[in-house]
């Protein structure tokens, strides 16, 4: 039985003929007699040949494969994005590799590495909260390939994009969570360096504003996972007076915070309302259900998609372009009616 994996030389010796012989008769060339094509098509189906992307890329120079590094594959959100870039994908004739940076800086630049190694012809991207440093997106544009940024962008570095309207959607929340009875609502902020973290904040800071409420940078902590919620939230439910509202960056951290604030007591809503940013599973699944801020995975993945490969066929040059994903508040059980 052949080991590993099967190659046209590897047909071409079983059956004794040469290895072109063999490759124009997969693609049914009129030179090939009909007994040869069948001999050939019947063992290669035997010995499970597949033709090998990476051959047939540099042949001719295009792999129809392009690259995805996600910071988490099982997070619903980015489920969703990497759902809408396949099917427009598959539908446009590409395949999709995807890669996982895990929120690692140093996991992203293989990622980068692994993918360019492989000939993608375009990379979507969505940064880790650890990157600050560019350096890898940047060879990415200056060996030629096309690059575009989805929800995590990198604002320094001029390419297609696709993100959300990060500060209305803040804005909606915190200002129905004001307008439903809060008066002292903390911010649970991802890392400061990140520009959804700088525009939800200033949707929740706008909100405030226009409410004539004082912004309060007490109120303001970076809190983006359970681990976090877990050390902070307990701390803000001893203070005098006590928060009334908490508005999270994205579900699991309000979920978190939740549990927490219902262990300790208190009832949410009537106690204190709870706001997610996602609208992934996870907000239909707590009790109460989670109100939160509707983000259009599925919708940005299919635009980023369709950025990227009008880059790819388009012969013509333009300037980068940003599609701006229209967010929705969705009000469930955690915030008052």
């Amino acid at each position: 039985m052949h080991k590993g994996r099967v190659t046209i030389k590897d047909i071409a010796k079983e059956l004794g003929i040469s290895p072109s012989t063999v490759s124009r008769a997969l693609k049914d060339h009129p030179d090939i007699s009909p007994d040869t094509k069948k001999a050939v098509n019947e063992l290669a189906e035997k010995l499970n040949y597949t033709p090998d992307p990476i051959a047939l890329s540099l042949k001719s120079r295009k792999s129809k494969i392009i690259g995805i590094i996600v910071p988490e594959i099982v997070h619903y959100f980015f489920s969703t994005v990497i759902h809408g870039i396949e099917d427009l994908a598959y539908k446009s004739g590409y395949n999709v590799m995807v890669c996982e940076s895990n929120e690692s800086f140093e996991r992203e630049v293989q990622n980068v590495d692994a993918l360019l190694s492989s000939r993608v012809e375009g990379i979507l991207v969505s940064t880790s909260k650890s990157t600050q440093n560019i350096d890898h997106f940047k060879k990415i544009m200056d060996v030629g390939v096309p690059l575009v940024f989805f929800d995590r962008i990198c604002k320094d570095i001029k390419t297609d994009r696709v993100i959300v309207d990060d500060e209305e959607g803040a804005f909606q929340a915190v200002n129905h969570m004001i307008k439903t009875g809060c008066q002292r609502i903390v911010h649970l902020s991802a890392p400061g360096h990140m520009l959804i973290s700088q525009n939800r904040k200033q949707g929740y800071i706008r909100a405030l504003e226009s409410n004539q409420m004082e912004v309060d940078p007490g109120l303001i902590v970076k809190c983006d996972s359970v681990e976090d919620t877990i050390k902070i939230i307990p701390g803000f439910l001893k203070q005098t007076p006590r928060p009334d509202g908490f508005f999270a960056v994205n579900d699991l951290t309000a979920a978190a915070a939740l549990k927490i604030v219902k262990e300790n007591g208190l009832n949410v809503p009537e106690d204190i309302s709870i706001v997610g940013f996602t609208n992934g599973i996870i907000s239909d699944l707590t009790d109460p259900s989670l109100s939160t801020v509707e983000q259009h995975g599925y919708e940005i993945g299919k635009e980023a998609a369709q950025l990227l490969i009008d880059r790819l066929e388009k012969e013509e040059e333009y300037p980068a372009i940003t599609r701006v994903i229209e967010t929705k508040f969705i009000v469930k059980g955690s915030t008052r009616k």
